[in-house]
């Protein structure tokens, strides 16, 4: 996908130029990759979404200053792309239960678990899912991830807090458990 679109002519005094483009799909792809498969639970939207976002990134190259700038930047694009694929999908009329699990082995030792928890963090809000998986697959702050989505920080920690208390309670229905 890269060289296609590294053999694009830019100008010499941008930030980024073609030849970045090449090492920027190479160092960022798992993470993006990752962020959609996470969010959106199937594989094959997740790769097109990420085609999507690094042809985005190859047309906004002139625009990022640095490294860490276009990683911030294919943060944000990801996470908005991923919630307005789900919310075009739900517009639709597709179900959560449509959606295929992802054949990605779980590094956990509990398979069923791991299908169970993805289950539960698939059926929360388009904004608290993604805050959820920012902050879990990603390992961001709370600051990090108010940024990434422009939300307030104090938006992002009650959508967290909220999603682990959804989540907290489904998974103990799940098992059986009744204490709050």
């Amino acid at each position: 996908m890269g060289t296609a679109l590294a053999a694009h002519s830019r100008t010499p005094d941008a930030a980024l130029d073609a030849l970045d483009f090449d090492a920027l799909v190479s160092r960022h792809q798992s993470m993006v990759f990752s962020i959609a498969l996470h969010y959106l639970q199937d594989r094959a939207a997740a790769e097109e979404l990420a085609q999507d976002v690094f042809f985005q990134l190859h047309r906004h190259l002139e625009r990022l200053q640095s490294d860490e700038h276009a990683t911030f930047w294919l943060r944000r694009v990801t996470a908005h792309r991923c919630i307005d694929y789900r919310r075009r999908r739900q517009i639709r009329g597709l179900s959560l239960d449509t959606v295929r699990e992802p054949v990605q082995v779980s590094p956990s030792h509990d398979p069923l678990l791991a299908r169970r928890l993805r289950a539960l963090v698939a059926e929360l809000p388009s904004r608290a899912r993604i805050a959820v998986v920012l902050r879990y697959q990603e390992d961001l702050t709370p600051d990090e991830i108010a940024r990434v989505l422009d939300r307030p920080v104090a938006t992002v920690k009650s959508q967290l807090q909220r999603a682990l208390k959804t989540l907290r309670a489904r998974a103990m229905h799940l098992v059986g458990d009744s204490r709050p």
